[in-house]
Order: structure tokens, then C-alpha cells, then sequence
């Protein structure tokens, strides 16, 4: 842990402005990152961008941008709009695909990678950005899920730093400066509960994709939404904090949170604990890893508002209501190539359950399933994790059927 605290919080010693490469542009975390950009003049600069398919949003950002001079789409039909849209010659287009994400995230006039790519596309651009010793803003959690062990070498091997943006762990990233190690005796993460914290478990059976979309803290996308109703998504940050913070799984908890002000509780050996606290808005983790190690002279958006009462509440998270959860505390015991499966089963069951294929009650008796077909073996080499990932994907989808 030492070893992985020591490259956290190295200084940067630099005062020109901060070059960014923003993979994952025009979703959700994009947007509060362009916010954040924008309000930080002569201390952040966009020099390149990626997105999925959107275009013409992308687009939209390289002429609001102009220190863009880098792009690509990962897709093959956005790649070519993008292409045909009349860019500025001063903006080189990479190529779509995974080789794209890549070329961006080695640029040598880059500083910061921010991957923030759905799903598990960023592992390989994350793993460039890495090699290429430069700091990576870590967003997409399913990266140390799928791969943990793997980024965790690449960044010692190089010195670069991992910059958590999730929220909750850039929140126990805050909390863990200065202090060792072995001064700490666990990490609670808070949660929301997501759409239905409130409804009555016999509703659940009758969810609709459009009910789970509506999150009653946060804007986010899809996936990452019916995550949260589901709980998986805490589970998934649960994996990613043993494996960031190298941390035993009896380490890691859980607790309901509905106000979404408080991130993350980090308790230490003599019982003391230590909270971040913070509006329900990505700004404030996305401002603080993009600048680190100095603080920002001012907030994107504003700072809690304390001359007003605030209700902090906070409950446990039932295992019951939310098997997901349990099922990621057996993948964390488990072990090895485990937390691939569970990340990799999820995604196929949350992509069947917003196409109107799968009930709500179903995404985590797939993963369950999946899970029992796939019993987990120790983790040998990335092409290993990488073909788990897809076997798992078809084994998933074979669950659908009877789920």
C-alpha cells in the first residue's frame, strides 16, 4: 500500500496549464468535465477528445474548444461523419476504435488521460496512458474490475499516478492523505440507493426500464444508473477500492446514504473516522483530480450550503433487497478472475433489461448463474482475464433464456 499511496500523491511540479485527453467526451462524466475545463482558464487546456458515435456533439466541443487538437470516434460510421464535418485543419483525426483511443492517450503533449469510456473499451487506452507515465483520471470503474492487478504493475512500473474520479473513491482518496496504511482498519462507501430505496420490495417484479433511469440524486447515464438501482454499482466500486487502496475484502463496507453528501467513511485503528463531504455533483471529484495535487482557487459549483440545517441519514444496505451487493462481496472473497465475471455479466444483463429482454428481479439472477457456471481461477496473464470477460459475455447471454 505504501508503494501505491507514494505514486497517488506525488507532486507534479508544474505551473503551465494542465493538458487533458478526455476519452468518453460527450457522456455524463464528459460534460462535467468540459464544465470544469471551462472554468478553470490557464490551469486546464483540452488538447484532445473522444467519443463513442455522437458526432456531431463532438463536433460541437472541438469548435467550443480551440486548443483541440486531436479527435476520434470509436465507431466506424461516426468516424466517418466526423471526418466529413469540415474540422479545422489544426485538429488531426485519430482512428476510430480501440487504436484511436490508444494514439490519444500517448499523445507526448498530453499530462492527464481521463478515461471515462462506458464499460470495458478504456482498459487499453488506460493501460497506454500508464506506460506513457502519464497521470490517468480514472472514471470507468469496470477497468480495475476486468483488470485491477494488471494497472495497478502498469502504474508502479512507470511511476504515473491513478486519479480516482468515482466520487466515492476519489473521497477516500482525499481522506487517506498523510495517513499510513496500517493505520487503517476500514473504508465505507456511501450509496444513494438508487431509484427504488424507497419502494416496497413486492413492487420490484413490475420495474420498468423508465422507472430505473430516474435517479433521485444524480444525472448519469444508462447503465450506470440502473447500476445504482440495482446496486451493483456500488459493488463494483467495492472491487475497485480493495483493489485501488489494497485493501483485504472485510475492509470494504457499505451503507445507504440518500442525501448523497457524504462519499466515503474512512475509519482508522483508534476508531476515529474521517468523512468527505460535498454536493451530489461530478464536478467536485472531476476538478479535484484534474488539478491535483493543488486545489482549485474556486469550485465549478457551489460548495454545500451550511447556513441551512442538513439532514445526513444513513442505513444499512440490505443484501437482501440488493443481492448484487452480496454477490460482489463473493467475488471479492473469491478472488481472481471473479470480479471479471461479475463485471461482465452485469453488462449483458443491464444492456437485456433496458432493451425491454430481461425483468429487473433478472439482472442479478443472471449474474448469480453466470457467476456458478464460471467458478474463478487465479489471475495468470491480462489475455487470460480478457478471454474470461468474453466467455463469461456468452455464458450471460445463454442466462438470459430462463431468467
Amino acid at each position: 500500500m505504501a508503494n501505491t499511496l507514494h505514486s497517488l500523491s506525488a507532486p507534479s511540479g508544474t505551473h503551465r496549464p494542465k493538458r487533458i485527453a478526455l476519452l468518453g467526451a460527450t457522456g455524463s462524466i464528459g460534460e462535467n468535465t468540459l464544465r470544469v475545463i471551462a472554468a478553470h482558464p490557464g490551469e486546464l487546456e483540452l488538447v484532445a477528445v473522444a467519443a463513442h458515435g455522437r458526432h456531431a456533439e463532438l463536433a460541437q466541443i472541438i469548435k467550443t474548444h480551440p486548443t483541440v487538437r486531436h479527435a476520434t470516434l470509436f465507431t466506424e460510421p461516426g468516424h466517418a461523419a466526423l471526418r466529413e464535418s469540415g474540422l479545422s485543419p489544426h485538429v488531426k483525426l485519430h482512428a476510430p476504435g480501440i487504436e484511436g483511443l490508444e494514439s490519444l492517450a500517448n499523445l507526448p503533449e498530453v499530462d492527464c488521460v481521463l478515461v471515462a469510456v462506458v464499460g470495458t473499451a478504456g482498459l487499453r487506452p488506460a493501460l497506454a496512458a500508464l506506460a506513457a507515465g502519464k497521470d490517468l483520471a480514472l472514471a470507468s470503474k469496470e477497468i480495475l474490475v476486468l483488470a485491477g492487478p494488471f494497472v495497478m504493475a502498469a502504474a508502479r512500473a512507470s511511476g504515473a499516478r491513478i486519479l480516482p474520479v468515482d466520487s466515492e473513491h476519489n473521497a477516500v482518496f482525499q481522506c487517506l492523505q498523510g495517513h499510513a496504511h496500517a493505520e487503517l482498519r476500514r473504508v465505507t462507501l456511501t450509496a444513494s440507493g438508487g431509484a427504488f430505496r424507497d419502494w416496497p420490495s413486492e413492487r420490484l417484479a413490475d420495474v420498468t426500464p423508465a422507472d430505473a433511469l430516474k435517479h433521485p440524486n444524480w444525472v448519469m447515464g444508462p447503465k450506470i444508473t440502473v447500476d445504482s438501482a440495482t446496486l451493483a454499482n456500488k459493488g463494483l466500486e467495492l472491487i475497485e477500492a480493495q483493489c485501488l487502496f489494497d485493501l483485504r475484502p472485510e475492509q470494504c463496507a457499505a451503507v445507504i446514504h440518500p442525501q448523497s453528501i457524504v462519499h466515503c467513511l474512512v475509519e482508522f485503528t483508534d476508531g476515529a473516522m474521517l468523512a468527505q463531504l460535498c454536493p451530489p455533483s461530478m464536478t467536485f471529484p472531476i476538478q479535484h483530480a484534474l488539478l491535483y495535487p493543488r486545489r482549485g482557487a474556486k469550485g465549478t459549483d457551489a460548495a454545500l450550503p451550511l447556513d441551512r440545517l442538513l439532514k445526513l441519514e444513513f442505513r444499512p444496505a440490505d443484501e437482501g433487497r440488493f443481492p448484487m451487493l452480496r454477490l460482489a462481496r463473493e467475488t471479492m472473497q473469491a478472488g481472481g478472475v471473479a470480479p471479471a465475471i461479475y463485471n461482465a455479466a452485469n453488462e449483458v444483463a443491464v444492456a437485456a433489461f433496458l432493451a425491454g429482454r430481461l425483468p429487473f428481479l433478472g439482472i442479478p439472477r443472471v449474474v448469480e448463474r453466470t457467476l456458478a457456471a464460471l467458478p474463478s481461477s487465479p489471475v495468470s496473464e491480462l489475455s487470460a482475464v480478457l478471454a474470461v470477460d468474453a466467455e463469461s459475455r456468452r455464458v450471460a447471454g445463454e442466462q438470459l433464456v430462463s431468467s
